[in-house]
């Protein structure tokens, strides 16, 4: 629990200081921005960048917060998704939390599994039959794999969203279901939780 706390209050020192630096940089950017050089666009194209980097680094932490009271193996979770970033090996994974899914879900691979990292793994090894649906976890168990979910419709403008995007924000639209996803062409981790989705950042030093 301490070390949860430290964890904790770890995070929200590293988020003070990189706002700090935002205003600072910004405060330079209002006192510059007269000047006949200075490239407004480019200052601020590089704070967008530290908001999405605090932003994807907060959302882990809170990640935990959405999921611990549905499995105690959050932590295998958080494993299993970084393991898929760093190999760029494309994941879908649903963690049900209040609501019930089924009736939403096209049902794939029965598992009746315990969760467990290298599970998850394994499932979206490239070339397993399972890797290209969801997974879906109840509590403590991994309930089936290769399962297809509802797309979403919503316009997502210019902006490019791949299927495993727009079905996890699809049946984040109609339950309080998290679904985390890792991108296969990126390796880029994110969850989406009621038809937003978030970016997210795992450093080592969270995993312990």
């Amino acid at each position: 629990m301490q070390n949860e706390h430290n964890t904790f209050s770890s995070i929200k020192h590293h988020i003070s200081f990189h706002l700090e630096q935002i205003i600072e940089e910004a405060e330079k950017m209002r006192l510059s921005i007269g000047e006949k050089e200075y490239c407004l666009l480019c200052e601020l194209a590089q704070i967008r960048d530290r908001f999405n980097e605090i932003q994807s680094t907060a959302s882990f932490f809170y990640l935990k917060a959405y999921i611990a009271e549905f499995t105690s193996q959050y932590i295998e979770i958080a494993k299993a998704i970084k393991n898929l970033s760093e190999r760029r090996h494309g994941a879908l994974i649903v963690v049900e939390r209040q609501q019930n899914v089924d009736h939403l879900i096209q049902e794939g691979i029965q598992l009746n599994a315990t969760l467990s990292n290298r599970l998850i793994e394994s499932i979206f090894y490239p070339g397993n039959p399972l890797h290209d649906g969801a997974v879906l976890i109840k509590g403590d168990y991994m309930i089936s794999a290769a399962n297809v979910l509802p797309l979403s419709s919503q316009n997502f403008g210019q902006e490019k969203v791949g299927t495993r995007h727009r079905a996890a924000i699809g049946l984040s639209e109609l339950t309080d279901a998290l679904i985390l996803i890792v991108s296969e062409e990126t390796g880029k981790m994110s969850f989406a939780l009621e038809g937003t989705l978030y970016p997210i950042s795992t450093p080592d030093s969270n995993l312990q």
